[in-house]
């Protein structure tokens, strides 16, 4: 017998916009484009060295949020290996 904790509707189009996050976002500061990564709350202009909002924080949750989620379940005793084993399975498939 198998135990489902939650129940909630997942959409095809979060499932395909998780699969094609970015592993580096853009930033334009000082005319100069730099790469950060997605995750960053916060960048370093190259140019100016000014600290720059990358992430925005609103009432409504975003992609990244689903992703900060996932980090902090993964921050759980054997979480990590779940994590390698499910990996694993997903190379073989």
């Amino acid at each position: 017998m198998t135990t489902q904790t939650t129940s909630i509707d997942v959409s095809p189009e979060l499932l395909e916009a998780l699969a094609a996050f970015p592993i580096a976002r853009d930033v334009v500061h000082c005319d100069t484009s730099f790469q950060i990564s997605p995750f960053e709350i916060y960048a370093t202009c190259p140019v100016c060295r000014r600290r720059i909002k990358a992430r925005s924080f609103s009432a409504n949750p975003e992609l990244e949020d689903v992703f900060d989620s996932v980090f902090e379940w993964l921050q759980k005793p054997g979480a990590p290996d779940l994590m390698r084993r499910r990996q694993a399975q997903l190379v073989d498939e």
